[in-house]
C-alpha cells in the first residue's frame, strides 16, 4: 500500500491541500489567529512587571526539571524564538538552572526583582489585540469510570490510534509547505480526510477495526476527556490507568460553547464546562447534534504515568501552561497575569482574585492558537475541576530568558 500511496500522492496533493486549507479558512472565522512577525517583544527594565508568585515557588523547581529533561533529550544547537531573538537549547538549560538554583533560596519579592533586572531578559506576549491581552482558560485532568470490555453500563470506547490513520509532511513535496501536516486516510487509490466525530461516535466505523484502550459509562466524559486531553480511568477490575492524547483525526477544532452562545442557549457570561455538561443532560435529544459539531477527534494511549504534555513530560499543577507552540517557546520558563476562583465550602465560587505566579511552557491544544490564548493546567480533585471550568479571564503573558552576558 505505501508503493501505491508514493505513486499517487503527487497527484491529490495539491486538490487535497486547497480542501484542507479551505476547510481550515472556514473554522479560522470562529478565532481568527492574525499574522504576525512575532508574538513576544522585549521590554525595558523599567516596564518589567512586579514579580511575585503566589504559590510560594512551590512545584516550581519540579517544573522547571521538567522542562530541563526535555531540552537534554534535543539536540543543542536547536534555536528557540523570543521575539526577535533565538536561543540554543544549551543556553535554554543554562537560563533555567541559573532560575532554578535561585529560587532555592526561596527569595523576597524584592531579591527576586533585583536578579530578574541584572540576569534576564524579559518578553511580554503582544496578545490577541497587540495591545498585550491574553485571554486565560484552565485545563485539568479528570477522574473516571470505565469498564475493560464492552457492556450495558460501559458503552463508550476510548479509541486508540487506528492503523489506517495517517499523517502526511507536506514539507517534503515543496518547501513552500514547510511546518505544514495533513491527517487522512488511503481509500480507492488517493488520500481523504479522515472520519469526522459523527462518523466514528454515531456511525459506528472504527468498530472491529480499533481495540478501545476501555469502555466509559458517558459519552459526555468521553467527549471533555479528548478535550483535557488525558486523565486516569478507573476500570472495573480494579485498576486504574492513565490514558494520554496521541493524535487526532485531522479534522478542525469547533468550539461547542461558542455554538450554544450563538443559539442563544447559553448566555455568555454564564458560559463553563459546567453549564455545558448541565444543558446536555438536560436536554439528551441534542446530544448528538452539538456534540457532532466538532468535527475533531481524539485518540489516546497508555502511559505509566501522567498526565504528559506535548513535551512528554508529566505536567505540574498550576505550573504547566499549554500555548500555540508557532508563537511561542516550547520548555520557555514564563511569567503570567490572570484571575484564579476561591470557592466555598459547598464548592461554589466565591469570587476571584487577581494572581501572578512563574509557569513553564509545557503543552498546546487544538484550541490554544495565536499569541492571545493560553491554558493552565489545573490539576486534579474538585478545585481543578471548578477553576478549569470557569477560567476566562484576560490577562498578560512574559518569558524570560537568561542573558547572554550573564552565563
Amino acid at each position: 500500500m505505501n508503493l501505491l500511496i508514493k505513486e499517487y500522492i503527487s497527484a491529490i496533493l495539491i486538490t487535497l491541500l486547497c480542501t484542507l486549507l479551505l476547510a481550515r479558512c472556514a473554522i479560522f472565522k470562529e478565532a481568527p489567529v492574525k499574522r504576525i512577525d512575532t508574538a513576544l517583544v522585549r521590554m525595558d527594565p523599567s516596564e518589567f512587571p512586579e514579580f511575585s508568585d503566589d504559590m510560594e515557588y512551590d512545584g516550581l523547581a519540579y517544573s522547571i526539571r521538567q522542562s530541563i529533561a526535555y531540552l537534554k533529550k534535543i539536540p543543542t544547537n536547536k534555536r528557540f524564538r523570543f521575539g526577535e531573538e533565538t536561543f540554543d537549547a544549551l543556553h535554554m538549560i543554562k537560563s533555567l538552572e541559573h532560575f532554578l538554583d535561585f529560587i532555592s533560596t526561596k527569595p523576597s519579592k524584592k531579591h527576586l526583582k533585583q536578579y530578574i533586572d541584572s540576569h534576564y531578559i524579559v518578553y511580554t506576549s503582544v496578545g490577541r489585540d497587540t495591545f498585550g491581552q491574553v485571554l486565560f482558560t484552565g485545563y485539568y485532568e479528570p477522574f473516571l469510570e470505565g469498564c475493560v470490555a464492552k457492556s450495558e453500563q460501559c458503552r463508550f470506547p476510548v479509541y486508540s490510534l487506528p492503523d489506517d490513520l495517517m499523517k502526511i509532511d507536506l514539507s517534503l513535496f515543496s518547501p513552500r509547505f514547510k511546518g505544514e501536516t495533513i491527517v487522512g486516510r488511503y481509500s480507492n487509490q488517493t488520500v481523504v480526510p479522515y472520519y469526522n466525530r459523527h462518523e466514528i461516535e454515531y456511525g459506528g466505523i472504527l468498530e472491529g477495526r480499533v481495540q478501545p484502550i476501555a469502555w466509559l459509562k458517558d459519552r459526555v466524559d468521553l467527549f471533555f476527556l479528548q478535550i483535557q486531553g488525558s486523565g486516569k480511568i478507573h476500570l472495573d477490575n480494579g485498576k486504574t490507568i492513565h490514558v494520554h492524547y496521541y493524535g487526532t483525526n485531522g479534522q478542525p477544532y469547533r468550539s461547542i460553547g461558542k455554538l450554544l452562545i450563538d443559539e442563544e442557549k447559553i448566555p455568555r457570561s454564564e458560559m463553563s464546562m459546567q453549564k455545558i455538561r448541565a444543558y446536555l443532560y438536560e436536554h439528551p435529544e441534542e446530544i448528538e447534534t452539538v456534540l457532532s459539531y466538532n468535527p475533531s477527534y481524539v485518540f489516546f494511549k497508555v502511559e505509566k504515568d501522567g498526565p504528559l504534555g506535548y513535551l512528554e513530560v508529566k505536567l505540574t499543577p498550576g505550573r504547566s501552561i499549554a500555548l500555540d507552540r508557532h508563537f511561542f517557546p516550547l520548555s520557555g520558563l514564563a511569567f503570567i497575569e490572570t484571575q484564579k476562583p476561591v470557592v466555598d465550602g459547598t464548592g461554589q465560587i466565591d469570587r476571584w482574585v487577581k494572581f501572578s505566579r512563574f509557569v513553564l511552557n509545557h503543552d498546546t491544544g487544538g484550541a490554544i492558537r495565536g499569541p492571545g490564548r493560553a491554558d493552565l493546567f489545573c490539576g486534579n480533585g474538585l478545585y481543578a475541576e471548578i477553576a478549569a471550568g470557569h477560567m476566562q479571564h484576560t490577562g498578560r503573558l512574559y518569558f524570560l530568558v537568561l542573558k547572554p552576558d550573564a552565563v
